[in-house]
């Protein structure tokens, strides 16, 4: 609505101005008209720019006019009359061109200045120190933010910006699971940029002859020179193929599991009953399954057990025990 009032004052209000300030008659009309219709034309043209890019325009057209300042000084100093009576000649087109030229420079190159932006980068790379790009299923994955917490990672993560635009679809899914883990990841994201323990950036780069999102990420890992964190399997084996060290956090949670050996004493509160007569079943922080034979009569006591031995599956680990000397604890 707002648009509209200033595009009709602009096309009636010029008109009339320039009327009772420039000409009373149709000359002053149309040169009213004339202006009304340029400033609408603009105001259209601005509103599907960028409000980045207009201050970069300006900054460019400002220093095209400082550089033909500085080409004026320039001539004068030569002090050569066939040189300055050409320059101050053409001094109004030359102006008129280095300031379009600015604003276009200026305009145009701006997509690179994420190129320029190196601080991520030397600080991730500072002292020995890598930078890690997160996949999408680290993200949504959400253990990434407890990782950093305890300090573990050193150095820059970064974020492609497609994986945030995948994020944000996921959020606005039909499919509950879908938007909970889009909306999961979003929160993710933001608590890493309010994070003040490392470096974070979104980092806005494409590669647009690959369409899988996860390649795309092992690409930008590639080129700067980075780790890839992940979740996904498929990952692990594409990276390889790139050359690209990643860092899955499946892999470190199994690194991270408590090792257990026969004979081993252990406090455990049993849960609940076994699959097998009179045993106890109870978890370790970890989430790995403790079987405690005799333990059914113990459900919801704390006992102390002996490790008897330790079955490895795909599932993950299951540790057999019985009560130590037939004692439990309250």
């Amino acid at each position: 609505m707002i648009t509209w009032i200033f595009r009709i004052t602009a096309l009636i209000g010029t008109p009339l101005l320039a009327y009772y300030q420039v000409s009373k008659d149709a000359k002053g009309i149309a040169l009213g008209i004339a202006a009304g219709v340029i400033i609408v034309a603009v105001e259209y043209f601005l509103e599907s720019v960028h409000l980045f890019a207009v201050i970069m325009g300006g900054i460019g057209a400002v220093a095209g006019i400082i550089l033909s300042k500085l080409i004026d000084y320039t001539v004068v100093q030569i002090d050569s009359d066939s040189i300055t009576h050409a320059w101050f000649k053409y001094n109004i087109v030359a102006r008129y061109a280095l300031a379009l030229l600015g604003m276009i420079i200026a305009v145009k190159k701006l997509p690179e200045l994420d190129e320029l932006d190196k601080n991520i980068v030397s600080a991730g790379k500072r002292g020995g120190k890598n930078l890690k790009v997160m996949d999408l299923s680290a993200i949504v994955d959400g253990r990434i933010i407890d990782i950093c917490d305890t300090r573990f990672i050193s150095g820059g993560l970064v974020v492609p910006g497609f994986i945030v635009h995948e994020l944000h679809a996921l959020a606005d899914s039909a499919e509950p699971i879908a938007r909970a883990k889009g909306r999961r990841g979003l929160d993710i994201l933001a608590r890493l940029q309010e994070s003040k323990k490392f470096p974070f950036k979104i980092l806005e780069r494409d590669i647009k002859d690959v369409n899988d999102s996860g390649l795309k990420a092992i690409r930008i890992a590639k080129e700067l020179g980075a780790s890839i964190i992940t979740t996904d399997f498929n990952i692990n084996k594409l990276a390889a193929l790139e050359n690209v060290t990643v860092l899955n956090i499946n892999d470190l949670s199994v690194a991270l599991k408590p090792v257990v050996l026969p004979g081993e004493i252990m406090s455990i509160f049993v849960m609940k009953e076994g699959k097998e007569k009179d045993q106890g079943v109870g978890y370790l922080d970890d989430g790995t399954m403790v079987v405690v034979e005799e333990g059914r009569e113990s459900i919801g006591k704390k006992l102390e057990v002996v490790v008897q031995s330790i079955l490895q599956t795909s599932q993950g680990r299951i540790i057999f025990t019985k009560i130590k000397n037939g004692r439990q604890q309250q």
